[in-house]
């Protein structure tokens, strides 16, 4: 059995060992192991050079992490939780968004960003946001999410071979579930979504902390004799609507789970997609299972009322199934 985290310490370490371009910069990084705990050791294991602490600035350490990619390094930057992404906003839309498109293709910016995403570690408003959608609606970037401990072995990897930026959201929340994890895990194919569960009454579409969710509704269900099927988006942008769109021709049904907020959402995506190019598929409208739109409250009661449950998930499958 293995964390989340120290699933994602795992690929570091193979990152940095086989690839001498490879290096770690953020915050609280090296001495203090990050924020979560991610990178404890990897300071002692490959010092100072490759594991760099950095000044409280994340345009800074991001812009630094640019122009190492542009200079034919593949840096590692992690931001401790996204709201301080936005302290990076022009770096990341401005800059490593464009470069390649504005230069016509003369320069590429493989550069991987790492950021801690999503609630339900009462940590108040500013540090519970999910803002996947934002940055999956910005073109020239990769947007995934490791929903499972396999894929936080196996994304990064996947994400250091491409040469336009990623963006590798880790929901929190996850940080210390554990699963097994064979010794021969292969990288991630950030391509193509993954079917979690095979079903044939529903389809419920998940990503990142909201795959839970759904498995734990999909649990419920079954005990009704709903069979569902369970897909794990992992990748953002592009969206493998192929999938999505052939399980919903199998099940006729759709439920997308978010934890972002519901509007401008990528459950609004995934919902206008299947409108558009599977609407003779559909025997019901769709469903979507989405966080209040309201700031994350910090009391525990009301941050669990706020955030996607699996009987909210239950009630919707009901609302197409039944």
């Amino acid at each position: 059995m293995i964390t989340y985290r120290d699933a994602m310490r795992e690929a570091l370490r193979e990152a940095l060992i086989r690839d001498n371009r490879v290096f770690l910069m953020g915050e609280d990084i090296g001495a203090y192991g990050g924020c979560f705990g991610v990178s404890r050791g990897l300071l002692e294991e490959f010092g100072p050079d490759r594991i760099r602490d950095t000044p409280l600035s994340e345009s800074a350490f991001v812009g630094a992490g640019i122009g190492a990619a542009l200079g034919g390094l593949r840096p590692i930057v992690e931001i401790m939780t996204v709201n301080f992404s936005l302290l990076a906003l022009d770096q990341i839309l401005n800059n490593a968004a464009t470069l390649r498109n504005m230069s016509g293709g003369q320069v590429s910016v493989p550069l991987v960003i790492r950021m801690a995403t999503g609630a339900g570690r009462q940590v108040g408003a500013q540090h519970s946001h999910s803002l996947e959608a934002f940055y999956a609606h910005i073109p020239g970037l990769r947007v995934v999410s490791a929903a499972t401990v396999a894929d936080a072995r196996g994304m990064l990897w996947s994400a250091l071979q491409n040469l336009d930026p990623v963006l590798i959201f880790e929901p929190s929340a996850l940080y210390n579930t554990e699963a097994d994890l064979p010794d021969d895990a292969a990288a991630t194919d950030i391509d193509r979504a993954a079917i979690r569960r095979a079903g044939t009454d529903v389809t419920v579409v998940a990503y990142g902390g909201t795959l839970r969710v759904a498995e734990a509704a999909a649990d419920a269900l079954a005990a009704e004799g709903i069979d569902a099927e369970i897909i794990d988006l992992r990748t953002l942008r592009p969206l493998d609507e192929t999938t999505v769109l052939a399980s919903v021709a199998r099940t006729h049904r759709l439920v997308v789970v978010d934890e972002g907020w519901r509007s401008v959402s990528i459950a609004a995506e995934i919902a206008a997609r299947a409108a558009e190019n599977g609407y003779y598929e559909l025997d019901a409208p769709v469903q979507r299972v989405c966080t209040a739109e309201v700031p994350i409250p910090y009391a525990k009661q009301l941050e669990e009322a706020a955030l996607p449950q699996a009987a909210d998930v239950v009630a919707a499958v009901h609302r197409v199934v039944r």
